[in-house]
């Protein structure tokens, strides 16, 4: 008995099991540990908390954070149209023979007709759209300055869990005063919307019709 509720209670763990996901890892990551500087002196420069005069409050290093504004639309739309048409003609009569063998053919004659007629016709459409926005860190600098960044977002309503993900490379010149940049210009941008529950659950097909589908040929 012990054995089948501790079955039980890890097949249910299975099935609650956060989405997978194809975003850059670690999705967070702390910042490199700063040098440690004497204690403040009560002036008004200190050294430990001290910024260049000109230098603003944007992400450029391991640790700091950004704000990504989604605003994805997609539209792609495919037409084809085919048309074949080809038609052959034969005639073939024997009038007359003088002097050659084969008289029983006289005034035979053969006529064929063939046609060929090929039409086809193909239609696809893709809309997507994906707004909102979510803030991430900064987990590496590529050696040309470029900041590979990668967060995720949770929310949680009654029973479903809501996952929001997403990972690029950012040119730091693109990225605003308030620290903000458009999911249009990050590079490599890799962006998830998932969620799990009993929802997203009775969405999917379950294991075993996934099984008998990929085995069996109809």
């Amino acid at each position: 008995m012990k054995r089948f509720i501790m079955l039980s209670l890890v097949i249910c763990a299975g099935c609650t099991t956060v989405p997978p996901t194809n975003v850059h890892q670690p999705m967070s990551v702390r910042p490199v540990p700063r040098a440690e500087f004497g204690a403040a002196n009560g002036a008004i420069f200190q050294t430990g908390g001290a910024r260049p005069l000109f230098e603003d409050r944007r992400a450029r290093y391991v640790g700091d954070t950004m704000t990504i504004t989604i605003t994805e639309n997609t539209s792609a739309t495919a037409t084809n149209n085919n048309k074949l048409d080809r038609t052959n003609t034969n005639n073939f009569a024997v009038n007359t023979l003088s002097g050659l063998p084969g008289k029983s053919t006289l005034g035979a004659s053969l006529n064929t007709q063939n046609t060929v007629a090929f039409e086809g016709k193909g239609a696809a459409s893709n809309t997507n759209a994906f707004t909102g926005s979510i803030t991430v860190t900064v987990i590496d600098v590529l050696p040309n300055g470029n900041l590979l960044v990668s967060g995720e977002k949770q929310l949680s309503v009654g029973n479903e869990q809501e996952f929001v993900r997403l990972s690029g490379v950012v040119n730091p010149s693109f990225v605003d005063a308030s620290n903000t940049i458009a999911s249009s210009k990050v590079a490599d941008a890799r962006i998830e919307y998932k969620s799990a529950g009993q929802m997203a659950e009775g969405m999917s097909m379950a294991w075993l019709g996934r099984f008998f589908m990929n085995v069996l040929p109809f």
